[in-house]
């Protein structure tokens, strides 16, 4: 009998076998079939097994396997999958239901697809079931060009959101995982990208944990994601993939993370390349290692071995590290065949399925914002004369966003406008301008005219993945993926300006502004008849949107983000400090603030109660307030509750999200929302970052959006009560 006969018996009876271990825990006994496979390897095995291509271990029945996959919103770069909105359009829907139906869409796909990939030994990148999704950072600054991939600039909206999405992913055995979720990037990670290999961020105490964190801890306690990867950038000093605070301290021994953590793709490399904590690779790995991580993105793990040879580890330190992946790949049920994992067998039916075009269409339609409405929408259908104009209209790759799949069928915005109308209806299109700003803005167009003089105008701007996006994927961008500018690109906005200055009597404009960032609007916002914020709706956009402007639905998104007037009075981008930042901290300079949104129709907020007399230092808060829908169509809202602590606007955030709820209601139907408000939200971070409970004046405020002066502007309803503890 050959030695690889014997081993292979016995390593599938340590797997195969649950009587050993009827006596231990799930868990328990998985520990122990980890440890005892990772006794069986050599040291070259080991290492071989914490880069994210992994061989395998062929005399151990271990299958190759490639830990990089994404699903950022729906299964990406592996093919046909259904491409679901952008993160900050799943942001703007403020359903956390919404979320986790997609998440576990997305697990459905992933699942069946990797089964498919490995009955035709396809073990390449992206094909696996660690998904390193979702991106929890906090989209501090619109210029950020990766902002697009976050759920917005509230860590408390970001944790829901998040949440949901990695409980959708994970599935609900208590043991087995469906797919790992990632939450990424840790930590205080969101731009600039130009500098992202070497920045150092040192924010406050007080940022870090009322701001930077509180999203991974929630998705670490609550939704106990599987994954976490470490960020490029330095935090205090050390880099973020090799921080022993943020990775050992913090993650694990604070929170009690259970997993496995892993390096953004290179980011071993920077530790030595780019921040010059380290003087070569093995160097480098060994500080990643002794601080807690467990896999990299990259091969400087290959020096690994030197390292060991230097003493700068030990084998016992690389078994240490390996452990958390071996207990993933065995909730995964993939180490090997593992006949208790309830996620075997998923149909390849699901892939890119009709309910999940369904469940992508109610998403686009939920994320899209209606931002002004001169009382033309909703359109009948019997329109006369309508032009389409701007490249987005046609474009695919508008849709998309980034980190996305590939779907059989893309619904543009002019197909569906021009499937929504009248037989009878006169509908001409013409792109208008190219997406890259042309040298010259100044040649005849005949599109100018033309959409000048139509009876309804439907002009598309704003931006796509050529030119907002991460480093090196926006190719177009003025600096590595990031904005300079929140202005529309000088060509777009001539374009603009010319049909604006032609306008015939009965012109009506609507803009339908594309990307995933706040644009500047207030030049438009003087013009146009009606703006809606389209963001990067996924595959069902084009249809989505139709149905909105037609009355179909209604629009319920609201901003995840504050739309400011100008970047000039915005901090500097590489300032990580919160003040002057998001609608918490800003003054002045908010043309849309953060939870606004349009819907057709009207709805009476009435007078916001206090439930809980006196309430005293320590007690929860309840508060209800009844709401009207008074107008003639069904309408959702989406109510808001923000808490004021004591020291609102001298240190503290001006007012901070505590609970949302979306009620959708008939005509004339009114209903009641009652919310809670816990002790630790009603607390106050101080500057050595612990948050305490104040005596002193709270105030709740419900409303449609947050309270700011703007919100007060624009007629916005907010309803308050204030108490002392």
């Amino acid at each position: 009998m050959t030695l690889r006969s014997f081993i292979l018996p016995v390593v599938a009876g340590i797997f195969l076998t649950t009587g050993v271990y009827a006596q231990e825990s799930k868990e328990a006994a998985m520990h122990r079939k980890a440890a005892e496979v990772i006794a069986q390897m050599t040291l070259d095995e080991k290492i071989s097994m914490m880069m994210n291509s992994t061989p395998g271990v062929e005399r151990l029945g271990i299958k190759p396997y490639d830990w990089w996959s994404e699903a950022l919103h729906g299964v990406a770069r592996n093919g046909l999958a259904t491409v679901f909105p952008e993160p900050i359009g799943l942001g703007a829907t403020f359903n956390p239901e919404l979320i986790w139906a997609i998440g576990n869409a997305v697990s459905d796909e992933g699942r069946a697809k990797f089964d498919l990939a490995r009955s035709v030994n396809n073990f390449s990148r992206y094909t696996g079931l660690t998904f390193w999704a979702p991106n929890i950072n906090i989209f501090r600054d619109p210029r950020w060009g990766r902002g697009m991939e976050t759920y917005g600039e509230d860590p408390y909206l970001t944790g829901t959101m998040g949440t949901s999405y990695v409980k959708g992913i994970q599935g609900n055995d208590p043991f087995y995982l469906k797919a790992g979720a990632c939450a990424k990037h840790f930590a205080v990670h969101s731009g600039p990208e130009s500098t992202r290999h070497s920045f150092n961020a040192v924010p406050s105490q007080k940022d870090l944990y009322e701001t930077y964190l509180p999203a991974f801890e929630r998705l670490v306690k609550e939704a106990k994601v599987e994954v976490v990867m470490g960020a490029y950038n330095r935090v205090f000093g050390d880099s973020a993939s090799g921080s022993k605070f943020l990775l050992t301290d913090l993650l694990r021994n604070t929170w009690g993370f259970k997993g496995h953590v892993v390096s953004d793709c290179g980011a071993i490399d920077d530790i030595y390349g780019g921040h010059h904590i380290a003087q070569d690779a093995a160097t480098a790995s060994a500080i990643a290692i002794k601080a807690g991580l467990n896999l990299e993105c990259g091969t400087s793990f290959l020096s690994l071995k030197t390292a060991i040879d230097r003493g700068l580890l030990t084998e016992a330190d690389i078994d240490k590290a390996l452990e958390p992946l071996i207990m993933t790949q065995l909730k995964l049920g993939i180490l090997y065949d593992d006949p208790d994992c309830p996620y075997y067998g998923i149909s390849p039916s699901v892939i890119a399925s009709p309910s999940h075009y369904a469940l992508a269409r109610d998403a686009a339609a939920e994320s899209m914002v209606l931002l002004k409405n001169d009382n033309i929408l909703p359109l009948r259908k019997d329109i006369q004369n309508v032009y389409v104009t701007g490249t987005a209209a046609t474009d695919t790759y508008a849709l998309m966003g980034n980190y996305f799949g590939i779907s059989d069928h893309y619904s543009t915005y002019l197909q569906a406008i021009v499937s929504h109308v009248s037989g009878g209806t006169n509908v001409n299109y013409k792109p208008a301008y190219t997406i890259v700003p042309a040298k010259d803005i100044n040649p005849g167009n005949y599109a100018t005219a033309q959409a000048a003089s139509a009876d309804y105008t439907f002009m598309f701007l704003g931006n796509n993945g050529t030119t907002e996006g991460e480093e090196s994927d926006a190719i177009s961008s003025p600096s590595i993926g990031d904005r300079l500018s929140l202005d529309l690109p000088e060509n777009q906005l001539h374009f603009f300006r010319q049909v604006a200055s032609l306008r015939t009597p009965n012109n009506k404009l609507i803009v339908i502004i594309t990307g995933g960032s706040p644009v500047n609007l207030q030049e438009i916002a003087e013009v146009a008849d009606a703006i809606i914020m389209a963001w990067y709706p996924g595959q069902e956009g084009g249809d989505a949107l139709a149905e909105l402007l037609f009355g179909e639905r209604n629009f319920s998104g609201r901003l995840p983000i504050t739309f400011p007037i100008s970047t000039e009075a915005l901090p500097e981008f590489d300032d990580y400090s919160m003040k002057g930042r998001t609608y918490k901290y800003m003054e002045g300079n908010i043309m849309y603030p953060f939870g606004y949104g349009l819907s057709y129709g009207c709805a009476n907020y009435g007078d916001l109660t206090l439930l809980t007399r006196k309430p005293k230092l320590g007690d929860e808060v309840q508060v209800e307030i009844p709401i009207t829908n008074t107008g003639n169509v069904e309408r959702t809202e989406t109510v808001q509750l923000y808490v004021s602590t004591p020291n609102a606007g001298a240190g503290a955030p001006f007012s901070q999200l505590a609970a949302f709820e979306r009620v959708t209601l008939r005509p004339g139907e009114s209903r009641t929302v009652r919310f809670t408000v816990t002790p630790d939200q009603m607390k106050e971070f101080q500057e050595d970052g612990n948050a305490k409970l104040l005596k002193g004046t709270y105030k709740i405020t419900v409303g449609t959006a947050a309270p700011t002066q703007k919100t007060e502007e624009l007629g916005e309803a907010l309803r308050s009560v204030s108490f002392k503890l």
